[in-house]
């Protein structure tokens, strides 16, 4: 399946866009999909955390993804 992700804040600098496509199998997880984040956009490694929501909710590594859902990666964020 063919899905889109949402960046924001400094991965945007990392994926090179606001959006990036992927291709990924019918039963991918949250782990699937930082994996291969990771693989294609090694700085993305570097962060010291970052999150993933689905659907405008924060995701956990086993949660399935769907070919329609949103996808967004958020940054580490830092206030004070």
């Amino acid at each position: 399946m063919k899905i889109n992700v949402l960046a924001f804040g400094v991965t945007k600098e990392i994926f090179g866009s606001s959006t990036v496509s992927l291709e990924l199998t019918n039963d991918a997880t949250i782990y699937n999909l930082k994996y291969v984040l990771e693989q294609q956009y090694p700085r993305l490694k570097q962060l010291a955390s970052y999150m993933v929501a689905v659907n405008n909710e924060y995701a956990l590594p086993g949660d399935t993804i769907h070919e329609r859902d949103e996808i967004a990666i958020i940054p580490p964020v830092s206030g004070g």
